[in-house]
């Protein structure tokens, strides 16, 4: 839980009493008796309960506060976190069934998530709820669950894993009509934003009123930036932040996705996590920085005691490579995502790894032998970040059982190499559904319902006719 900061005290009876500690608290509280006086502190008057579905998108009930403080059971059906990201359903067939009575799922809230939502103009709440079956057990299919399963696979071996995401994004002009290519904000300057103004401070002082936002939102959430810059592309921003607990951070990053959009909305400006929004642009990334600890000690299994890489450090790596390409769809969701993933470009496409090379695909940063960790370069920042880092953790704890040996690593660039992963959304689908070690981690129900998803989600994007085929093939063919 974030430490504590001093809030304006609120005006009247409540105000005048002594306030406990955990009623200040920013971010979350530990039982229903510290909710509901959290809540009345704060005079607030209704409360979302989301969960994110199978795209990171927030689902869920809006309630009044104290409906929610009087013992309400709450419940969606299992449809939402079967639908595709235009609000289709898959096909039955390759494992997936639709289930024929769509039965009532309960959620639960997870009161460690309880936060107010600072955009709204009434006094609001949120709180990130799990999903359990009318019986109490888990939801196997829900991306938050799918996480928790492989957090819990690491715990039955004493391991806790430890991550930091990366998530980068664009500003862009508000754009109605989907028709129309997306265009570069305009900044304090009066003039559209141009590319090439990575790590530029002039770059991120174009907005800094929306950052503001940004910052004071987070901060009202308990959120916790660690850094903000500017990336290379034309009004790319890219957010850090701190080392945690995958569950916290997925959260997190669930949580920042909507400040962002909710800040920028403000500004009359869309922010975006396509993978690649802006053609001739760089692609937005959400990389990964993992490692492992033993759960009494705290120690870094990839450090031995003499401070050299471990076996676990190297079946880690050796597990990424073997199985990243058959998660690859969890890192690279839509057809889009396949556009940032091309040769000779900032995203890798290879199975590399080396030390700080940005070229390969793990990445060992440089750091003192506690802190050592493997950065995962692959996911783009459109992935749900509670599948994102299922996957990769899954893969690497694949390699640790196993005892998978990786490659030596490499020191010069290979992003100009050959590609060694799937280059379309259907052979990245292929690729998973075959991978049973994947399925055991993950969980057969979710494997199935997310790659039915997946192809549903490309037979409507087929569909769509492009500017391209009309431009080449119209009067051509």
């Amino acid at each position: 839980m974030p430490p504590e900061k001093k809030e304006a005290r609120p005006s009247g009876r409540a105000g005048r009493a002594r306030v406990p500690s955990y009623v200040k608290n920013l971010r979350g509280v530990t039982n229903w008796k510290q909710v509901s006086e959290w809540l009345e502190w704060r005079s607030i008057e209704d409360i979302e309960c989301i969960t994110p579905d199978q795209a990171g998108v927030a689902r869920g009930k809006m309630m009044p506060s104290k409906k929610f403080t009087s013992n309400t059971s709450l419940a969606l059906p299992s449809a939402p976190f079967m639908m595709t990201i235009s609000g289709d359903y898959p096909e039955d067939g390759n494992g997936f069934a639709y289930p024929e009575d769509d039965g009532d799922l309960k959620l639960v809230p997870d009161l460690s998530t309880l936060s107010v939502v600072p955009w709204e103009d009434d006094p609001t709440a949120q709180v990130i709820c799990d999903l359990v079956h009318q019986d109490g057990r888990s939801v196997e299919f829900t991306p938050r669950n799918v996480l928790k399963r492989v957090v819990a696979a690491y715990g039955k071996r004493g391991l806790k894993p430890v991550v930091a995401p990366e998530i980068e994004f664009y500003l862009v002009r508000k754009n109605p009509d989907p028709d129309y290519p997306l265009t570069p904000p305009v900044g304090r300057s009066g003039r559209p934003i141009g590319g090439g103004a990575g790590y530029s401070i002039a770059g991120v002082n174009e907005f800094d009123e929306l950052i503001d936002d940004i910052y004071h939102f987070s901060e009202s959430q308990g959120l916790e930036i660690d850094t903000l810059i500017h990336e290379e592309g034309a009004g790319q921003l890219e957010i850090n932040l701190r080392h945690g607990d995958p569950v916290e951070l997925a959260d997190q990053v669930f949580m920042f996705k909507r400040t962002i959009r909710e800040a920028a909305l403000k500004h009359e400006t869309y922010a975006t996590f396509m993978a690649k929004p802006i053609q001739g642009q760089p692609g937005s990334a959400m990389h990964i920085h993992q490692s492992i600890v033993e759960k009494k000690t705290g120690r870094n299994i990839f450090t031995g005691e003499d401070g050299a890489e471990t076996d676990a450090f190297r079946h880690f790596i050796g597990g990424m490579q073997k199985h990243v390409p058959s998660a690859l769809v969890m890192f690279a969701p839509y057809v889009n995502s396949y556009r940032r993933l091309t040769q000779a470009a900032s995203a890798p496409v290879n199975t590399k790894w080396g030390y700080d090379n940005r070229t390969t695909a793990f990445r060992v940063p440089r750091s003192d032998p506690a802190a050592r960790r493997v950065e995962n370069r692959i996911p783009s920042s459109d992935a749900n970040p509670y599948l994102a880092l299922a996957a990769s953790l899954a893969c690497g704890l694949i390699g640790m059982t196993k005892n998978i040996e990786p490659d030596a690593p490499v020191g010069t660039t290979v992003n100009e190499d050959e590609i060694d992963l799937p280059r379309g959304l259907l052979e990245a689908v292929d690729l998973f559904e075959a991978d049973e070690d994947l399925h055991d981690m993950l969980g057969a129900s979710f494997a199935s319902t997310y790659a039915a998803i997946k192809r549903a989600e490309f037979e409507t994007f087929m569909e769509v006719i492009s500017p391209w085929e009309r431009e080449y093939l119209l009067l051509n063919v």
